[in-house]
């Protein structure tokens, strides 16, 4: 496991200063996710759900902004990680001879998650003596909520818009002042001597408060299902640690009573620091979810694949075709830009809501297809109403791939972009395959063949460059995608022209092992970081293995990742991250390109063998 140290002059910073991206470690119960840094700053956590509107917010409002730190009194340095195959976090302070741990956790119970959000923080002194300062203010999101703490004899009650909840504390904690948005205390803890301090909350419900003792016990229960849940889980390959870090971040990120899975756990974290490219990736996108179908699938963690596989069938039902959903199912909010938020290091704006929320793209034809041929090919079932909704999707596909679409990268313009008439051959492709094995009606295959040869030709004839010797972004440009990597993966046709543009992609946008998205982006944000798995696993899938593992480990190296956890960009020059976090494409490419390098190439039809 990874562990971060910090010196004692990073540690007494300003207050207010932002910590690097990477330095947020993150805790998780299946609805929300909270971002604590190595100082023992909790700046993040929206509740009760990723998508609600933000308790603490210090991360992208640093002066003014709610937080809950714990922290030593005077220079110490922290070593962190995460307990091992688990989500439940441990730092030691040092100080001098004095040394103590914090360990914390977004509790759950062997019954699963709890009905009310519980962050739980021990600390337990293992050598010397240590005093710790413990600061609350509640965030007031925007000046949009004013919080106000209401006496309780149990514990500092707090009412934040329709949120109500209670910060609970051990005997052993001196509260110095509990007023306004504010509570404050200390804690001293010897070498054996323990302190737990929680957040209970809720929305506009009744609040259930536990005994501090239990809240304290399910630390490690939680830390217990955690670990039963790594346990089941099937890889053997090469980075074992970091495939089991990024299972376990998915499942953070995976919210439990959908069975959607958050793009992040964030809001406008910058893709380059001091730009506007500020995007709310609390939501759940069509991409994500059949990554994530398919990542599941090839660890063996099939509830999680049939939870995420059922959810992104019944959006298809309620809503047809959209890019991006709300965690709970309904349609996501279009961005609307929060007034008054310096944001992330003076990056702005602060955003809520996603414009691809109004955007098409081919893409989620080709994503839909694959995850129910793989979902399929690996002896799952599906159902005659999810075969009907297949079925006319693919039809869908057949009308609408000669329009203009705004393309993976959801970028403004309108273009005939490569990668998206690619994903349109990929929907047809699979839905013939599934169609002949028996899965799909067979009445419409014979055009849907039809159309999956022509789209085939129209992308040889249009997209590629002889005078580049690659597939370009878009017909009539000079200009590349690396997202067109992809292709190798989806068995796209011309694999020697697939070959010829992988090299060209890595000439031109290639940093080291890293990779920018298209041309020009070097300019307006950092490397992205699921594209050099993607490159990884498309070399070991043209047989390049000892070349990809080569690239796994250079981009695992080069990447400053802290406890684990990865974002969704980084500078190429110094690994710093970039952009919101936890990244699930992230994760979900790093788990594809590790699984392939270790031997598994299962493709979709492979079913074919089952007859």
């Amino acid at each position: 496991m990874s562990q971060d140290a910090v010196a004692n002059n990073e540690i007494a910073r300003p207050a207010g200063a932002d910590r690097p991206i990477q330095d947020y470690a993150a805790l998780g119960d299946g609805r929300s996710v909270a971002l604590v840094a190595s100082d023992g700053m909790l700046a993040w956590w929206c509740v009760p759900e990723m998508d609600s509107p933000p308790l603490f917010d210090r991360l992208v409002d640093p002066e003014r902004g709610g937080f809950f730190q714990i922290r030593p009194e005077g220079e110490f340095t922290v070593e962190r990680r995460y307990r091992e195959d688990s989500n439940v976090l441990e730092s030691v302070f040092s100080a001098g001879s004095a040394r103590a741990r914090l360990t914390e956790s977004l509790n759950s119970s062997f019954a699963g998650r709890l009905p009310w959000c519980e962050l739980a923080r021990r600390i337990e002194g293992l050598s010397g003596t240590m005093a710790f300062r413990v600061s609350a203010v509640f965030g007031s999101q925007g000046e949009t909520v004013s919080p106000w703490l209401q006496p309780n004899p149990n514990g500092c009650v707090f009412h934040v818009g329709p949120v109500l909840g209670m910060l609970r504390y051990s005997a052993n904690v001196q509260v110095l002042a509990e007023e306004d948005r504010s509570f404050v205390a200390t804690v001293t803890v010897a070498a054996g001597e323990r302190a737990t301090l929680a957040i209970l909350a809720g929305q506009n419900e009744p609040l259930g408060v536990p005994d501090i003792a239990d809240i304290d016990a399910r630390i490690d229960r939680s830390d217990e299902a955690w670990r039963r849940w790594a346990a089941d889980l099937r890889y053997e390959g090469p980075h074992r640690a970091e495939v089991l870090r990024s299972a376990l971040t998915l499942k953070l990120l995976l919210y439990s009573p959908s069975g959607a899975i958050a793009a992040a756990a964030t809001t406008s974290l910058p893709e380059r620091v001091g730009g506007r490219k500020t995007y709310d990736y609390r939501y759940a996108w069509v991409r994500d979810a059949a990554y994530a179908v398919n990542a599941f699938l090839r660890i063996g963690a099939l509830p999680e694949s049939k939870a995420d596989f059922a959810w992104l069938m019944d959006r298809l039902r309620e809503h047809g075709p959209r890019v991006v959903y709300r965690l709970r199912g309904g349609t996501a909010p279009e961005d609307e830009e929060v007034e008054g938020l310096p944001g992330y290091r003076g990056s702005r704006p602060v955003r809520i809501g996603n414009a691809a929320a109004r955007q098409h793209q081919h893409g989620i034809y080709g994503d839909i297809f694959e995850t129910a041929a793989l979902f399929v090919g690996r002896g799952n079932i599906l159902d005659g109403q999810s075969g009907t909704t297949l079925a006319g999707l693919a039809d869908a596909c057949c009308d609408h791939w000669q329009r203009k679409d705004s393309g993976m990268w959801e970028l403004e313009e309108p273009q005939h972009y490569t990668m998206s008439k690619v994903s349109a051959w990929q929907a047809l492709a699979r839905a013939v395959e599934l169609a002949e094995a028996g899965h799909l009606p067979t009445t419409c295959a014979p055009r849907w063949t039809r159309e999956r040869d022509r789209i085939a030709r129209w992308v040889e004839e249009h997209c590629w460059s002889q005078a580049r010797g690659a597939y370009t972004f878009y017909p009539g440009t000079e200009r590349l995608d690396a997202s067109m990597i992809l292709a190798i993966r989806f068995g796209f046709d011309s694999r020697e022209r697939l070959s010829a543009t992988l090299d060209a992609i890595r000439s031109e946008l290639g940093r080291g092992p890293f990779l920018y998205r298209y041309s020009g982006a070097e300019g307006e944000e950092g490397v992205f970081l699921a594209c050099s798995f993607w490159l990884a696993e498309a070399l070991a899938t043209l047989g390049r293995t000892e070349e990809a593992a080569r690239i796994l480990m250079e981009t695992l190296d080069g990447i400053a990742t802290g406890t684990g956890t990865m974002s969704e960009m980084a500078d190429p020059a110094t690994g710093d991250h970039l952009g919101n976090t936890p990244q699930a494409l992230s994760h979900l490419a790093l788990i594809h390109a590790a699984c392939t390098i270790a031997g598994d190439t299962k493709r979709p039809f492979d079913m074919k063998e089952r007859g």
